[in-house]
C-alpha cells in the first residue's frame, strides 16, 4: 500500500484552506446572483474574485482547452452548463453553479444550486431533497 493517499497535517491544512477560498467564493455569489444578469456574467465575477481578492486560480479554465472559470446548469440543464453572455437569468429558474479552485497545488470543486425569485413549488422541491440527499 502506497503512502502517497495518506495526507500529512500540513497537507489536510492546504487542502481545508482551498475548500475555505471556495466556501468563500460562493458566500460572495449568494450576493451577486439575481434575475437579469447572464451566466457569463457570473462566470467574470468569480473569474475576478478567485484570481483577484483570493489569490487563487480557477481551476476549470484551460483544463481540456475549457475556457471559462464554472459550469451554469439552468432549469433542465443538468449538469455542465456553458457561460454565455445572452442567457440571462429570470425569476423562477433554478441554476447550478459548479467551480472549481486550486491553491498551493489543491483543488476545492463543489457546487450550488441557486433559485431566483419565488420558483415554482415543483423546482422548489427538487432543491430541497437534492439537498438533503447530499447530506
Amino acid at each position: 500500500m502506497s503512502n502517497l493517499l495518506i495526507k500529512s497535517p500540513q497537507q489536510i491544512t492546504l487542502m481545508r484552506e482551498s475548500g475555505t477560498l471556495l466556501a468563500r467564493v460562493f458566500r460572495a455569489l449568494d450576493e451577486f446572483i439575481k434575475a437579469g444578469i447572464s451566466t457569463m456574467e457570473i462566470n467574470d465575477f468569480v473569474e475576478d474574485y478567485i484570481v483577484n481578492t483570493l489569490q487563487s486560480r480557477p481551476a476549470s479554465k484551460g483544463q481540456y482547452g475549457y475556457q471559462y472559470v464554472l459550469n451554469s446548469s439552468i432549469n433542465e440543464v443538468v449538469c455542465h452548463g456553458v457561460p454565455s453572455p445572452v442567457k440571462k437569468l429570470k425569476e423562477r429558474d433554478i441554476v447550478n453553479i459548479d467551480i472549481t479552485l486550486e491553491k498551493n497545488g489543491y483543488i476545492a470543486d463543489s457546487s450550488k444550486m441557486y433559485t431566483i425569485g419565488e420558483v415554482l413549488p415543483l423546482a422548489q422541491k427538487l432543491v430541497d431533497v437534492t439537498y438533503d440527499a447530499m447530506w
